[in-house]
């Protein structure tokens, strides 16, 4: 995608702006949006193994963060890669292959099932690198279908349709995963109620690869900036903003990973709720819930808010909650810690969008970028999962909310970026 667009591709751009002004861009939109369904759908199914896993092989905290760091892994080792592929084959058939991906990798979870924890993390991580070409194609595919000041809108809409699927994935593995665990004896049996449920996820990928390589979708330029502004810049990583909002990206997947993979055992702790797996699972899908909620309102909201002014705002209160769960203990600290959810909605889709505004040719390359730096959701949630190990699961809570302190830095600085912007 890197480098594909320059003066060149500014009618095809203008015409894609005006597209959408006339409406044939929403089927696009509709189409995409489904992509952002499915990948919350299966990370929020992580956050219900999570703690599956870490009781059928009794592994430490660190050790059960094996399967956000092979996730969210494979995020940096394969955004380059995909967007050197998204670039020959384009973003359609490039779907069609991350939907294809990403199905193998829900179905090597049967085979894991009979076999032990070192399969279930390969097979993750070949379920994450499907989910990462649709993650570096879709998103700069949004922010190009209409203006570029309702960017950060448009992509923070398709991100409540990925919290929709984040909300409904923890229902569906406590229902089917976690409710079945102890029915049989043994780790093996245990292990086994993962089968069903990704054999389904399995199908329903290659079907909806079948339908992306049916449908009839927009060629849309790469260049979202008709002025380039990033022209006269060697690389994206010359643009300042772009370096700060993938430290943002970085941070953010990281806070927001580790908040849910830590949900479950946080709530099982006796002095907060202690529930049982099967029963924090509902809450976790409430915690997803917040964040659809709040990217709805979000997606109105930042058609008169400053996206930078409303970024360093969430950021403030997710700090203020964090640290409620932090100190506090039963109901409060339970639902402050869920109330975060609220808080990350439009974090994603916002530091995103402003992180690429501005870049011209550079987006796709700034797209790689960013989407390397979601390699967060990797490596917080496994430094705290070695604070949990040490000092406890609730103080290893201070980490996340150490994170949001560096998003308040960016939101903040960049709060009047689109001022000047129809």
């Amino acid at each position: 995608m890197a480098n594909m667009a320059h003066n060149t591709a500014l009618p095809a751009q203008q015409a894609a702006a005006g597209g959408t002004r006339n409406g044939s861009n929403t089927g696009a939109l509709v189409i995409v949006t489904l992509l952002f369904f499915m990948w919350g759908l299966i990370t929020s199914l992580n956050d219900v193994l999570i703690p599956h896993l870490k009781s059928i092989y009794t592994l430490t905290y660190v050790q059960a963060m094996l399967v956000p760091f092979c996730f969210f892994g494979a995020y940096f080792i394969v955004s380059l890669p995909a967007g050197a592929l998204i670039r020959r084959i384009g973003f359609q058939k490039g779907a069609v292959a991350g939907l294809l991906i990403a199905g193998g990798g829900c179905a090597l979870f049967y085979p894991a099932s009979f076999s032990g924890y070192g399969l279930f993390l390969f097979a993750f991580f070949v379920l994450a690198s499907g989910i990462t070409i649709l993650q570096v194609a879709a998103n700069p595919y949004v922010t190009v279908l209409g203006l570029p000041r309702t960017a950060s809108s448009r992509l923070t809409l398709t991100q409540a349709f990925n919290s929709l699927g984040t909300v409904i994935g923890p229902a569906i593995g406590g229902l089917l995963i976690l409710s079945s665990v102890g029915a049989a004896a043994g780790a093996v049996a245990d292990a086994a109620t993962v089968r069903g449920p990704y054999l389904a996820l399995a199908g329903a990928l290659a079907l909806l690869a079948v339908l992306f390589f049916a449908a009839r979708l927009p060629q849309i330029a790469e260049s979202e900036d008709v002025s380039l502004a990033g022209e006269g810049h060697g690389s994206a990583w010359a643009h300042r903003h772009l370096v700060l909002g993938a430290i943002g990206i970085f941070l953010y997947v990281g806070a927001e990973v580790s908040i849910g993979s830590f949900l479950i055992n946080f709530l099982g702790e006796s002095h907060i709720a202690g529930l049982s797996h099967a029963d924090a699972a509902r809450y976790v899908s409430i915690y997803w819930g917040g964040a659809m909620v709040g990217r709805f309102v979000g997606f109105v909201v930042m058609r008169v808010v400053s996206p930078g002014k409303t970024l360093a705002f969430n950021s403030l209160v997710a700090i203020a909650l964090v640290l409620a769960a932090v100190f506090g203990q039963g109901h409060v600290a339970m639902w402050a810690i869920l109330a975060v959810g609220l808080c990350n909605s439009i974090m994603f889709p916002t530091i995103f969008s402003m992180a690429l505004h501005g870049l011209g040719r550079y987006t796709g390359q700034g797209s790689g970028i960013l989407c390397m730096a979601i390699v967060g959701g990797a490596l917080v949630p496994f430094a705290q999962g070695a604070l949990a190990d040490s000092m406890g699961v609730q103080a290893s809570f201070l980490l996340p909310a150490a994170c949001y302190a560096f998003i308040l830095y960016f939101g903040a600085k960049y709060s009047s970026m689109y001022a000047a912007q129809p």
